[in-house]
């Protein structure tokens, strides 16, 4: 598995862990779904994304998009 493909795993399995906390928690996890899009919207523009250099780290083969 890549970087890139890593990263977009995170953010898939992000988003549906919030949306599981919405229905069974309380709909204030939205915020984590709000933070995920953000970061995505962001990483998008600059290139830049933290769970890229953490994979990075933990030795997660580059992609195309994360160098």
């Amino acid at each position: 598995m890549t970087l890139d493909r890593a990263v977009l795993a995170f953010a898939a399995i992000m988003i549906l862990l919030s949306s599981a906390l919405v229905y069974f928690i309380s709909p204030w996890w939205l915020l984590l779904t709000v933070f995920v899009g953000l970061n995505m919207l962001q990483s998008a523009f600059t290139g830049f994304c933290p769970a890229a250099k953490v994979f990075q780290k933990l030795g997660v083969k580059p992609g195309v998009a994360y160098k």
